[in-house]
């Protein structure tokens, strides 16, 4: 298999579907010259011309909208905010519109799209462009939310989200676009909603999105020389959420500590642990430990901004912790 990092996965996944199916356009601020803002749909415009890949005003608000209208026609958008903190622009486009659609037409509409964005902090990029609101799309009715974590899950979640026909908000963790992996060439998919074990292991386990999935195996990796055991489980979908791999997990090793990057505070880690606390309570050695973000905006600051972050430390005492 070929090496790729995670941005050329995605951009091969592109490349893929559009020679698949010419109904599929790609849209969006700097998508087409200048090759996405972290160069994930670089040569597209000079593949597929200025018809199918439309560098678009700095409005996110008209490139949701007309990706709803377009997808509602019976073309296949594939939009890119450059970043999920804007996500407020387009929200009622997103939510109110995408979500509701097939719903209010009795199913009868179909809105085969996909929002990409890129989330997560670590590049100095402030408040504004670090935010981590995979929570906010779990709680909309009528959108799928797809968050790999490795250049693998990246492509295949993207060429299966491309050809679902129902919106997928498809999130991006900004510090993962270098991380190369083995990637198959060609097409594969990987089923929305179907939970990946990364790492096997029957004293604890660990739920993890995205960058902290790398986090979670790191912690893993060193508490294995203290003979503990950790199982990793990466969701790679947060809606559909596969909770019967969570819970067959969680009945192995007995133990769960959920880790993710966004604020702890009503996170996806809540529902995690709420769901298992109340499918498999009886089958639990210890409390839910849940590790987020503290209840602050992403500092600047890059001493802060490194506090902010979840890191291995704390996971690794949460297992301790858990194991007492």
């Amino acid at each position: 298999m070929p090496n790729m990092n995670f941005a050329q996965a995605i951009n091969d996944a592109h490349v893929i579907e559009m020679e698949r199916d010419p109904n599929i356009y790609v849209a969006g601020e700097d998508v087409g010259v200048f090759g996405g803002c972290f160069g994930v749909t670089a040569g597209l415009l000079d593949r597929f011309g200025e018809k199918r890949v439309k560098d678009t005003p700095i409005t996110e608000s008209a490139i949701v909208g007309t990706a709803v209208g377009a997808a509602t026609a019976g073309l296949r958008p594939v939009v890119e905010l450059m970043f999920v903190d804007f996500i407020g622009v387009c929200l009622d486009q997103l939510y109110n519109q995408a979500a509701k659609m097939k719903y209010m037409f009795g199913g009868k509409a179909k809105i085969p799209m996909v929002l990409r964005t890129s989330c997560g902090a670590g590049i100095g990029a402030a408040a504004q462009h670090s935010q981590c609101l995979e929570a906010l799309f779990m709680h909309l009715p009528g959108l799928k939310v797809a968050m790999p974590s490795t250049p693998y899950d990246a492509k295949g979640l993207l060429i299966a989200s491309i050809r679902d026909d129902n919106p997928v908000v498809f999130l991006e963790h900004k510090m993962l676009y270098a991380l190369e992996g083995d990637v198959p060439e060609g097409a594969y998919t990987i089923p929305l909603g179907e939970a990946d074990v990364k790492r096997d292991g029957k004293d604890v386990t660990v739920v993890a999105t995205a960058r902290m999935v790398h986090t979670a195996l790191e912690a893993a990796e060193k508490m294995s020389a203290d003979g503990i055991d950790v199982e990793v489980v990466d969701p790679r979908t947060l809606y559909p959420l596969d909770m019967e791999t969570i819970i067959k997990s969680v009945k192995k090793t007995h133990r769960l500590v959920v880790i993710h990057e966004e604020v702890k505070f009503c996170g996806s880690g809540a529902e995690i642990a709420a769901t298992v606390a109340e499918e498999a309570f009886d089958y639990l050695d210890a409390p839910v430990i849940r590790i987020g973000a503290p209840f602050v905006p992403v500092p600047f600051s890059t001493p802060l901004e490194q506090a902010f972050i979840p890191n291995a430390a704390q996971l690794m005492d949460a297992i301790k912790k858990v194991m007492e």
